[in-house]
């Protein structure tokens, strides 16, 4: 007589198959192709949106921009230059510097791409028994030539990252004062432009899996 017992483990094989390959490495998700036929030297950083109740969203977040795309291995036009630019053409809204087309970007400024940022996050975050400082930004690097989206992505960062020491322990109205007055402290000293640097960092620095790709300027441009 035939023996059909191995035909039982079949479907535990089936599935210890399909559970192996999810846990397997991930498949790059963000697609390069445009990015790579336009190759682009210079980026002009346009004042990111404020989507944020925080009015010090917008510059805190432009002022830490620079230094990722630079180490990326891309020339940054000097976000002062541009401000003062748009300044003395009767563009100071974020909102009315990012509607301008691609084309007369270009016509100014001479850059092969601009990245458009908007902040959705910004300041310090009330937590019942705890605070925070959160900044979490998108962005998307679109070529001046031909106007196509040749990356976006998005990323957060918090107080807690860089390094901060939490509250101990004790009675629960003491941690809820606590946590008023290190809600205070962040705000004045300025800790979310420090985590907006972080933030920046993680949205703009070139490599895996899903940042920019490296520059001309960088050692390992075309190694991605």
């Amino acid at each position: 007589m035939l023996n059909f017992s191995f035909l039982k483990c079949v479907p535990v094989l089936v599935l210890a198959a399909l559970l192996a390959a999810c846990a397997g490495p991930q498949k790059q998700t963000t697609d390069y192709t445009a990015f790579k036929s336009a190759k682009p030297k210079s980026i002009l950083v346009l004042p990111p949106l404020n989507e944020t109740a925080d009015v010090n969203a917008t510059n805190g977040m432009l002022s830490q921009m620079t230094m990722p795309l630079a180490e990326s291995g891309y020339y940054v036009l000097p976000v002062a230059e541009v401000a003062e630019t748009f300044r003395q053409n009767g563009m100071t809204m974020p909102a009315d510097i990012q509607a301008t087309s691609p084309k007369k970007l270009r016509e100014i400024f001479g850059a092969d791409a601009a990245l458009y940022t908007k902040v959705t996050q910004y300041g310090a975050v009330y937590q019942v028994v705890d605070a925070n400082t959160i900044v979490a930004a998108s962005a998307r690097l679109v070529s001046l030539d031909s106007g196509d989206v040749l990356w976006q992505g998005a990323a957060s960062a918090n107080g807690k990252e860089l390094g901060n020491v939490d509250f101990g322990g004790g009675s629960l109205v003491g941690m809820l004062v606590q946590a008023a007055v290190k809600q205070v402290a962040h705000s004045l000293s300025d800790e979310s432009q420090k985590v907006a640097g972080l933030t920046s960092q993680k949205l703009l620095s070139a490599g895996p899996p899903n940042g920019l790709l490296y520059g001309p300027h960088s050692p390992k441009y075309g190694s991605d």
